[in-house]
């Protein structure tokens, strides 16, 4: 085999690997308590309009399922992510429900998923240091 046709196909193989991200473990936010800048918890209506806010300013879908449990739904071409967000006084998750095409498999997911997921936590978090 030529040097050229060696280097070709070596080139052809670490392209095709860094177009394979992977998966990662689902990252869920569990539990997060929060005060806000006077060191309130805020109520469950505020951290509603937070979620919603924040949710909205990147894009999610926000709905109420039932009280004190928001649904995001982010969809980004045509990958789809959505998690459930419970919420109450000062506190609030955001778990994993369901995506499409981001090659979810036993707990494992595209990394990107949990890049909005932090993205999500950290404007929510924005969100309530404003109150």
């Amino acid at each position: 085999m030529s040097a050229r046709l060696l280097l070709i196909l070596l080139v052809a193989g670490v392209l095709v690997l860094a177009g394979c991200r992977g998966t990662a473990p689902v990252h869920d936010v569990s539990d997060t308590t929060i005060t806000d800048v006077h060191g309130e918890r805020p109520s469950a209506e505020q951290m509603q309009q937070a979620i919603r806010n924040a949710g909205t300013a990147l894009g999610w879908q926000i709905s109420e399922t039932e009280p004190g449990l928001l649904e995001g739904r982010l969809s980004l071409r045509d990958h789809i992510a959505v998690v459930e967000i419970p919420y109450s006084d000062g506190a609030y998750s955001i778990r994993y429900k369901d995506s499409s095409n981001l090659n979810y498999e036993d707990g494992r997911i595209h990394p990107n998923y949990n890049n909005w997921v932090q993205n999500l936590d950290n404007q929510i978090r924005a969100e309530i240091s404003a109150l």
